[in-house]
């Protein structure tokens, strides 16, 4: 969400990480989707946060990720290198264009990997095509607006883009974006629909075949009752010692924030490796 950059642009940027085996551009739904691929093996996708590139949000579990998977990073519309378009934001569309891109990359099925922004997106992917995920990470997300805490709710509609001023966030953009000029209309439209309503479904997450994994902090800006619906509503929450283990997991990590949480490199792989094979 918009949380991430407004503090975590300025602590998660690092150089790029040397395993790029390739990138380019896809032609996806009117858009030029950047991408990158990094390592080898099983495909895993990575979904990146409001306003974030894949540099800002994943260069250090990159590395860590792409040592036992082909990890398939890309730049959602309008972030990074991936042009905005006249086209409104929308959970359906943003999950329709990485479908496309696994189409132009010529792979019928991944993990998928999404943080924040990245996460609802992710599920909504899952949800609308579901041959195509064959296990979720969701990292600090929500499956419906009031996932996130009053508080969180309350500073979304008040972002400008003021706030971005002198922050790596602005540099990356200026040094990234196909159209400079487009800086604070692009702000805007994102700000304006980070606040519209949605639900992507209770019965659509029960639904699910694939295994989800559910990573939070435990002061993340995510209502810890909606992470427990979410596992609940992925198979989670049972009694284990007379059902058995469900195929879902939960990890709440402590003294986290909705930043902090994605610094924890270290932590994060040794969660989602075991998960993931």
């Amino acid at each position: 969400m918009i949380l991430t950059s407004i503090v975590g642009s300025a602590q998660q940027k690092t150089a790029a990480p040397k395993t790029l085996k390739s990138s380019g551009y896809a032609p996806v739904n009117g858009l030029k989707m950047y991408y990158e691929i990094h390592g080898e093996g099983k495909p895993l996708v990575l979904l990146h946060g409001s306003f974030m590139t894949i540099d800002l949000n994943f260069a250090q579990l990159i590395p860590e990720l792409a040592k036992k998977h082909k990890v398939i990073a890309l730049e959602m519309q309008g972030h990074g290198r991936t042009g905005d378009i006249d086209r409104p934001y929308s959970y359906p569309a943003l999950a329709s264009d990485v479908d496309g891109l696994l189409n132009h990359l010529k792979i019928d099925s991944a993990d998928v990997l999404g943080y924040s922004l990245g996460g609802t997106v992710a599920f909504e992917l899952a949800i609308k095509h579901p041959k195509r995920v064959t296990s979720l990470v969701i990292i600090s997300s929500v499956f419906r607006l009031d996932g996130w805490l009053q508080s969180a709710r309350d500073l979304f509609p008040t972002i400008k883009p003021e706030f971005f001023e002198n922050t790596p966030l602005k540099t990356d953009y200026d040094r990234l974006a196909p159209d400079k000029n487009h800086w604070k209309d692009w702000v805007n439209k994102m700000v304006a629909s980070e606040g519209v309503p949605f639900d992507l479904g209770a019965d659509n997450l029960k639904a699910l075949k694939c295994p989800v994994l559910i990573i939070s902090g435990d002061n993340d800006g995510v209502d810890l009752n909606h992470i427990a619906e979410m596992y609940r509503l992925c198979g989670g929450g049972v009694f284990g010692d007379i059902s058995g283990l469900p195929k879902s997991r939960l990890a709440i990590i402590p003294g986290m924030t909705h930043v902090t949480l994605m610094m924890e490199t270290a932590k994060l792989a040794g969660i989602i490796d075991p998960f993931l094979k």
